[in-house]
């Protein structure tokens, strides 16, 4: 008899694996919706749906095992990481999905209260907070939309050897900021950040990308600590504001 483990579960969302299997439980169908969409749209090998009876639904696993995960270091090669810096670049010139993402205002109207609910609750420092609310002004600014996977962690990319093997949890797909996916891709491991960008094929502002580190920052703790996760975890997101100053 299979066992089950659980992966992730909060209040929001929960999934399971038993086996092969993943089961996805999510108490919002439109991310479910996305999610099912995006896979289908997206240039890149997804895991395949079994089947879907709302609020469940079943994926495969995908072969090899996770880029790496926030707060631990990375065992996968610099081509591993160069090849999910292509696998970027790939779904950044397919077409673009139907979903816009935040708007400038809106990303800078939550940034304003997070950074506010920070210092009012003495969670951090308002030094850190103030500096980083400064670094991460400088994503707050236009840019042409793509198809940005939305939530680009490296827990979420699978490799085996030195080969992509799928994407996985598409809910936040959306036109959004190439800068953004390449950021969180990176976010906490910024020592593969020139094997990403080599992969990726292209110049970029680099003053962005660690704008976006820093904004992606201030906006999780609030949402990892009230979920039960630890920002302030060896690696996570507080070492990544702490490492702005």
């Amino acid at each position: 008899m299979e066992e089950i483990e659980v992966v992730v579960a909060h209040s929001e969302r929960a999934t399971l694996r038993v086996g092969d299997v993943f089961l996805k439980i999510d108490a919002d169908q439109t991310r479910t919706d996305v999610e099912v969409e995006a896979m289908a749209m997206a240039p890149l090998p997804t895991p395949e749906i079994l089947w879907r009876k709302p609020p469940v639904l079943a994926l495969a696993a995908l072969p090899g095992t996770a880029l790496g995960r926030l707060g631990e270091p990375s065992t996968a090669s610099s081509a591993a990481w160069a090849a999910a810096g292509a696998a970027v670049r790939m779904l950044h010139d397919a077409p673009l999905p139907p979903w816009p993402g935040r708007s400038l205002d809106e990303i800078a109207s939550h940034l304003d209260d997070e950074c506010e609910w920070l210092v009012t609750n003495g969670v951090l420092p308002a030094d850190l907070v103030t500096r980083n609310r400064q670094v991460a002004e400088a994503a707050l600014r236009p840019w042409t939309p793509v198809f940005t996977h939305g939530d680009l962690q490296i827990a979420h990319v699978f490799v085996d050897g030195d080969e992509i093997t799928g994407v996985i949890d598409w809910s936040e797909a959306s036109q959004g900021d190439a800068l953004f996916d390449l950021a969180i891709l990176t976010l906490g491991h910024e020592e593969h950040l020139g094997d990403v960008l080599a992969g990726y094929g292209t110049d970029v502002d680099l003053d962005v990308i660690r704008a976006w580190w820093s904004l992606r920052s201030l906006l999780a703790v609030r949402w990892l600590v009230e979920h039960g996760f630890d920002p302030s975890s060896p690696g996570c997101e507080v070492d990544v504001l702490r490492s702005r100053l």
